[in-house]
């Protein structure tokens, strides 16, 4: 199907017209001698004269030019076949932590060490890409928290925005509070059975405004549920001491974060491995979808090149046809 996303530039329709009727002709300022017998001095000239044409024939070029711009500048454009959008699914916030230790390499990936970032990116990149009908939101928190990728159903883009991103790029401590916080913020005007928050951290509250349990218990107000991920290798995993001469699970305070998801009606998991992620993903999949309104989007293809294309070609045509019969004057101007 066809149509204009801004048919209303074509109320400038008349605009030349206007102009041509309020403003007053140009004055060259010029003596001018008006003869009779003006193609025998065009031809004495070595110009060819020019067959004379009625007004409305020698300003139809310069309104189809006219037409042809504003028919560009309307933005045609062909829609395609409607897509319909998922109408009921769940409304899921992922708040991952990007602290310096979340740089830590202790944890194991088909038989690669990797960091923990390395870690939850692969693994929840594969939980996004199977949220079909759900929209998906990122949350990246360090010393602040910020939202990355609003709630959407382009799952690709927020599976995206998690690759990018790296440790140290909200600072270095670990505010899960404010993490909790902004993610209420944004799932308080979803419907309330739909609001869920995923939460992925490896350590404890070292930083931001708002204490971990008061942003639990607003949430569990706003019916938001928090399921709550600790990552790092145990002791016995990474040798006794750690990779870096760390117990690697030292700093993670696992009896907050269960607390967390308690007193929102969520659940606690530790991340060792992908079957950590396979339990999450099957009590999500118990969640009840919450019923949204039916939403079809068009695959739209722009066409303004076309117009636009033929208006340059045109206006090329006129200048060629005002320059043309002054050519062989020009070129017998230069022989010696």
């Amino acid at each position: 199907m066809l149509e204009l996303a801004w048919p209303w530039v074509f109320l400038l329709l008349p605009l030349p017209w206007l102009l041509r009727l309020l403003l007053p002709p140009a004055d060259s300022g010029e003596a001018a001698l008006k003869v009779s017998f003006l193609d025998e001095l065009e031809s004495l000239a070595g110009r060819r004269a020019r067959p004379r044409l009625p007004g409305w024939r020698r300003q139809a070029p310069f309104s189809l030019l006219w037409l042809l711009l504003l028919l560009a500048a309307a933005r045609p454009q062909w829609l395609g076949e409607p897509l319909p959008l998922p109408s009921s699914g769940r409304d899921l916030l992922l708040a991952v932590d990007v602290s310096g230790s979340m740089d830590y390499r202790d944890m194991q990936w088909q038989g690669e060490l990797v960091s923990r970032l390395t870690l939850v990116q692969r693994l929840l990149g594969e939980f996004i890409e199977g949220r079909t009908g759900d929209r998906l939101g990122l949350i990246l928190f360090g010393s602040q928290a910020y939202l990355q990728t609003p709630l959407t159903f382009d799952r690709h883009s927020v599976r995206s925005w998690l690759d990018e991103a790296v440790v140290g790029i909200a600072g270095k401590n670990t505010a899960i509070g404010d993490a909790i916080g902004l993610a209420v913020k944004r799932l308080r005007q979803r419907p309330a059975d739909s609001r869920v928050l995923i939460l992925i951290t490896d350590g404890a509250n070292t930083g931001g405004e708002v204490a971990p349990l008061t942003a639990a218990r607003l949430a569990a107000g706003e019916r938001m549920r928090i399921y709550t991920i600790g990552i790092g290798a145990d002791a016995d995993q990474a040798g006794a001491m750690g990779l870096y001469g760390l117990n690697p699970g030292l700093d993670l305070d696992e009896p907050l974060l269960r607390e967390l998801a308690e007193v929102s009606g969520g659940e606690y998991f530790r991340a060792r491995s992908q079957d950590e992620l396979r339990r999450i993903a099957a009590t999500l999949d118990r969640l009840e979808p919450a019923a949204q309104a039916p939403t079809t989007v068009y695959q739209v293809r722009p066409l303004y090149a076309w117009p636009l294309a033929a208006a340059m070609l045109l206006s090329l045509l006129l200048v060629a046809h005002e320059l043309w019969p002054q050519v062989p004057l020009r070129l017998r101007r230069r022989r010696p």
